[in-house]
């Protein structure tokens, strides 16, 4: 009879552990996801490129503004000001390194993925192209109009 109650309180708390644990992973639940699509869904070799040689940066820099902006509007403290390392932070401040701290997050999960840290993780195939030649079923010699169109 003591093996069994025994058996039944390690049972009965791991339970209870795993209730716990669970409890106070929930809140992190949005975190992981945003490392996890940033660092296993996101193609970075194509992305990092095309941020640095095209100046989009400055596009994910004015969206990250705006995001901002309009979560201060949104969502401001209760009290406030918002409780941030122990400082009493006003709401566009607190947002603000909400924001940076994001995308600081996105970029060393590129910076990860580029390492080649998690390869194992992130295979991106590129999808089979037609072939040119083939027409599917429609002509590609005139697209729908005559010859003399086009001054010949």
């Amino acid at each position: 009879m003591d093996l069994s109650q025994s058996l039944l309180n390690v049972f009965t708390s791991l339970v209870e552990l795993l209730a716990v644990l669970a409890r106070a992973a929930v809140p992190w639940i949005p975190l992981f996801a945003w490392i996890a699509f940033w660092a296993i869904a996101v193609d970075w070799t194509k992305l990092y490129p095309l941020l640095m040689r095209k100046a989009a940066i400055v596009g994910v820099l004015l969206i990250a503004f705006i995001a901002i902006l309009v979560w201060s509007v949104v969502a401001p403290p209760a009290d406030g000001v918002h409780h941030l390392f122990g400082l009493n932070v006003h709401n566009f401040t607190a947002k603000t390194v909400y924001v940076t701290a994001l995308m600081v997050i996105a970029f060393l999960c590129g910076s990860v993925q580029l390492s080649g840290a998690c390869a194992s993780l992130t295979h991106f195939e590129e999808p089979a192209l037609a072939d040119a030649h083939d027409d599917h079923g429609h002509g590609h010699d005139d697209h729908g109009h005559g010859h003399d169109s086009h001054g010949h």
